[in-house]
């Protein structure tokens, strides 16, 4: 299964990451990708934004289909939780759901700079790839999905309940996303029986996420 269609005539970005230092904190660099989930009623897509310095899945989005509102949703997610200032590098694949118009037009209004792996080069965004190698092992691999509404729910407790707040990371320092960054209050309507990664400890409905 691909996700990735680079076969297009949209603009590519050139991959600004190459000459670019690593990020000293958050809100400078953010990679971006899709991968896809098997359930008993067929794919769901998942679109991912990760911040590159707190490795903190800022945005997130899924659907039933690889179309360019999905990527733009989880875009749209971290651009409401940011509010970044001019100049962030947004870096992805080729693929033609950041090549498009629209997806552009987004980057462009919010001064975000758009960067692009190499043709056929999944190392630039190799980041991205080992959040997915994470979740999957952790996760997708383990479990099977009768309904993609089963299989959202698993994945939001993982992304909200687990990775962004109690996971342990192998860079920065191994510490946790969320004690990386200072940030404003996002409230989550979150149930304890809906996240099992917290082996029925109590959790806050009020998260400290950015």
């Amino acid at each position: 299964m691909r996700t990735t269609d680079s076969n297009h005539n949209q603009p590519i970005a050139p991959n600004q990451l190459a000459e670019a230092p690593a990020p000293t904190k958050p809100n400078k660099v953010w990679r971006t990708d899709i991968t896809y989930i098997p359930t008993g009623e067929g794919w769901l897509y998942l679109a991912g934004v990760l911040d590159a310095y707190s490795r903190v899945l800022i945005g997130w989005a899924m659907g039933s289909t690889l179309e360019t509102s999905v990527p733009l949703a989880a875009l749209h997610m971290a651009l409401r939780r940011r509010k970044p200032e001019p100049g962030l590098i947004h870096h992805s694949d080729r693929g033609c759901q950041y090549a498009s118009q629209t997806y552009r037009q987004t980057l462009a209004d919010h001064g975000l700079q758009a960067s692009m792996s190499r043709k056929g080069n999944c190392y630039d965004n190799a980041m991205m790839e080992s959040f997915w190698s994470s979740l999957k092992n952790e996760l997708i691999y383990r479990t099977y999905f009768a309904t993609r509404a089963q299989a959202r729910t698993a994945i939001f407790d993982y992304i909200e309940c687990f990775y962004n707040r109690t996971r342990r990371h192998s860079s920065p320092r191994l510490q946790k996303p969320s004690r990386l960054r200072s940030i404003p209050q996002l409230t989550l309507s979150l149930q304890p029986s809906l996240c099992p990664f917290f082996r029925g400890k109590p959790i806050c409905l009020t998260a400290n996420y950015r």
